[in-house]
């Protein structure tokens, strides 16, 4: 009779405890409330479990899911940009008039447009670094006075730029994913290796856990602080970009209540609005919560009041969660 083979208990212990790793449980339940949103929404609408709603809902996502991965390091380091969707609206008046009044290509525009982007996230990053103010001021600031030039310089108007922006986000292949799909997951794979496999990603945790310890331990957060704003604003810009493919066109308006998708996508992914916890892929999970909630809402027939009311819902649910699994963290230190 052969030997049977057994699995010494030490090494079963190890196993479950990575199968019950707080990160593998929540993305799981991540994941199954996406799969109750799809069953709920086929139910009341069967037309819902269909290609065309999957290819609708990745073609939404792409703007808000690269806004909202660098929403997630600026929070996990222990701040808060509101002025990402502002940023976002003014990169797209950039492209609008660079490309309709100047006659600029579309790629030479673009960089410039993420380029100012970036820079007003490096000036964020300054005030609240070198002047010792609170980011959440700071970007409230900000927020205005980009959306204001937004105003000056497109005169309120909204610029029709056409096709020459279009393939960005030109559906391909039979699942009718776009290149602004496909730069969005890129952007979310290389966010979540910088956030878990990088120096710069470890200072981000430790930072927004303890930001006087890592001074005292000789680290100075004030570089790690001002690449997250940085970084915040160029991916701002980019989804610019983004939308502004989408649309066909340049609007001053665009990007409204985008920092608040933005942030109940990081916090539905379990990013803590207090700092040092947080996983950008998590984050994505949070964004296809949102994007699913949404167009099964509309697919239903439900009204803006009513997709507001339920989307700011699940927002206030995820964000008593988070406070309710910092205090149980609290007191089991």
């Amino acid at each position: 009779m052969a030997p049977r083979c057994t699995v010494p208990v030490a090494e079963r212990s190890f196993v479950w405890r990575k199968l019950l790793h707080p990160s593998l449980l929540g993305s799981a339940g991540l994941i199954a409330a996406i799969v109750l949103e799809i069953a709920v929404f086929s139910l009341l609408q069967p037309r819902f479990l269909s290609l065309a709603t999957f290819t609708a809902v990745i073609n939404q996502i792409p703007a808000l899911t690269v806004v909202a991965v660098g929403m997630t390091l600026v929070l996990i380091s222990g701040g808060i940009d509101l002025s990402v969707g502002s940023l976002l609206a003014l990169t797209g008046s950039i492209v609008g008039i660079l490309m309709v009044d100047y006659h600029w290509g579309p790629a030479t525009s673009a960089l410039v447009a993420v380029t100012i982007a970036a820079i007003c996230g490096i000036a964020n990053g300054a005030m609240v670094v070198a002047l010792k103010l609170p980011s959440f001021i700071v970007t409230l600031g900000t927020l205005q006075i980009a959306r204001g030039i937004c105003y000056v310089i497109t005169a309120s108007r909204t610029k029709y730029i056409g096709s020459a922006v279009e393939p960005i986000a030109a559906k391909i292949g039979w699942l009718g994913m776009s290149p602004a799909f496909l730069f969005a997951v890129l952007t979310v794979i290389v966010g979540q290796f910088v956030l878990s496999r990088t120096v710069f990603g470890r200072y981000c945790v430790a930072i927004g856990n303890n930001e006087t310890a890592v001074r005292l331990s000789g680290i100075d957060p004030r570089w790690t602080r001002m690449v997250t704003f940085a970084l915040c604003g160029f991916l701002a810009g980019a989804a610019g970009v983004i939308e502004t493919s989408r649309l066909g066109s340049s609007d001053p308006n665009g990007g409204s209540r985008m920092e608040l998708d933005a942030i109940a996508a990081a916090v539905i992914g379990g990013t803590s609005l207090s700092g040092g916890r947080g996983s950008v892929v998590s984050t994505f999970l949070g964004v296809l919560i949102i994007a699913v909630l949404k167009t099964g809402l509309i697919q239903t027939g439900a009204g803006d009041g009513t997709k507001l009311m339920i989307t700011g819902l699940v927002t206030v649910i995820a964000v008593a969660a988070d406070s309710i699994r910092s205090n149980i963290t609290r007191r089991s230190l």
